[in-house]
């Protein structure tokens, strides 16, 4: 049996309590900056597959209507 399954749910929930407490919340700054690096990344993504879909599809219309 699970050991965390078995204990009191008041029980759990202080400990999850406890644990959110000792977590290292990031600041503002660096919550803004890491979005940006996501954002950016995902974009920069979607280009270039975005890219590469349409260059397949260019070469496969190439050959088949060859």
């Amino acid at each position: 049996m699970i050991k965390w399954a078995e204990k009191q749910p008041v029980s759990f929930l202080l400990e999850v309590k406890a644990e959110m407490e000792r977590v290292v919340w990031p600041s503002r700054k660096e919550i803004i900056k890491l979005t940006l690096v996501v954002l950016g990344v995902s974009v920069a993504v979607g280009f270039f597959l975005g890219g590469m879909d349409f260059f397949l599809a260019k070469l496969t219309e190439f050959f088949l209507k060859r």
